[in-house]
C-alpha cells in the first residue's frame, strides 16, 4: 500500500494511493496515520477494505488537492548523518564505525511539495535527498536487524533540509542546523515493505533549478535500514509513527567545489525510486 495524507496543512485526511490519479478515502476507518494508528494495528486489514473499495468503484481523483506528509506530526524525528561512504568522502570526514546520531524538531515535517522556508540570518541553506524510514510498533532492544523489519511501517522520501553555517560554523549540536520550520517535507506516500523489491536499490536523485546536483543509490548505505532499527532500539525507545532519516548520497551544496548553497526562488525537485518526487520553492524568511 502506499499511504498518503491529502488536505489543507493541518486539515489532512487519510487515504491509500491508487495510482497516478486516483486514491481511496480511509478516514472512516482512521482520522489520521498517526501513533495511534499505527500501535493499534491499523494496518492489518487496510489492505483488503482497500481492494473492496476499488472494485466497487470508491476511489476519488486527486485533483488539485495538496498533499500532506503520510505520517501526521511524528513522536520524533531521528537522523543518520554521513551513512554514504561517499558523502563523507565529499564533507572532509571519515566513515564512522558506528550511525551517527542527531535530532530534528517534530515540527520541520511539511509536506513534499510546501515551501521551504530560509531561516533568518541563514547563509548556507543546503539540500539533502534521504530515504526515510517509518516505525510501525512500539521498538526497545531489538537483538538482530532482521527482527527490526517487523517493526518498520514502511519508508518515504525525505528532504533533509540544512542550514550549514548553524550546523557547523555555531557550536553545539547539529539539530541547530537541522530543525528550522519547513526543514524536513516527507513524501508524497509511505510505501509498506511489499512495495518495494529491495531497499537497498533504489536509485536517488536530486535537482536545483533544473540542474543535477544529488545521483545515488541506496546500495551505498554504509548502515542499512534494519541495522539502523536494531542499533538505535539499544539506546532509546522508537515509537510507532517515529521518522528515521538514513543519510544522504553525495552532490550536497557542502560538498560542491566552491561550496553552493541555496537561494530564496531557488527550486528543488528530487526523488526516490518507488517512493515518487517531491519540488519545493525555497521562500523568504519571516
Amino acid at each position: 500500500m502506499k499511504l498518503m495524507r491529502l488536505g489543507p496543512a493541518g486539515h489532512e485526511k487519510p487515504a491509500v494511493r491508487v495510482d497516478e490519479k486516483t486514491y481511496v478515502d480511509v478516514s472512516d476507518i482512521t482520522p489520521d496515520f498517526d501513533e495511534r494508528f499505527f500501535a493499534g494495528g491499523g494496518m492489518l486489514g487496510l489492505a483488503a477494505v482497500v481492494a473492496g473499495r476499488v472494485a466497487a468503484g470508491a476511489v476519488h481523483p486527486f485533483g488539485d488537492l495538496r498533499i500532506g506528509a503520510p505520517i501526521a506530526r511524528p513522536h520524533q524525528i531521528l537522523c543518520i548523518g554521513l551513512n554514504y561512504s561517499d558523502h563523507a568522502a565529499e564533507s572532509g570526514m571519515p566513515v564512522p564505525d558506528e550511525p551517527i546520531l542527531f535530532t530534528k524538531s517534530p515540527n520541520t515535517l511539511v509536506g513534499p511539495n510546501d515551501d521551504v522556508r530560509m531561516p533568518r540570518g541563514a547563509t548556507k541553506l543546503d539540500w539533502e535527498v534521504e530515504l526515510g524510514i517509518v516505525i510501525g510498533t512500539r521498538t526497545s532492544y531489538l537483538d538482530s536487524p532482521e527482527q527490526a523489519r517487523d517493526h518498520i511501517a514502511g519508508y518515504v522520501v525525505a528532504n533533509d533540509v540544512s542550514e550549514r553555517a548553524f550546523q557547523i560554523e555555531r557550536g553545539g549540536q547539529w539539530s541547530k542546523g537541522k530543525s528550522a520550520e519547513t526543514f524536513n517535507p516527507t513524501g508524497p506516500w509511505l510505501a509498506t515493505p511489499d512495495e518495494l523489491d529491495d531497499v537497498m536499490n533504489l536509485g536517488m536523485w536530486l535537482d536545483v533549478n533544473g540542474e543535477r546536483r544529488q545521483t545515488g543509490t541506496t546500495s551505498t548505505m554504509v548502515f542499512d535500514p534494519w541495522f539502523i532499527v536494531r542499533y538505535l532500539s539499544q539506546f532509546l525507545v522508537l515509537e510507532p509513527g517515529d521518522l528515521i532519516n538514513t543519510g544522504t548520497p553525495p552532490g550536497v551544496g557542502l560538498g560542491m567545489t566552491p561550496p553552493t548553497y541555496l537561494q530564496v526562488g531557488d527550486v528543488m525537485r528530487l526523488g526516490i525510486d518507488g517512493l515518487g518526487e517531491q519540488q519545493q520553492t525555497v521562500i523568504s524568511p519571516r
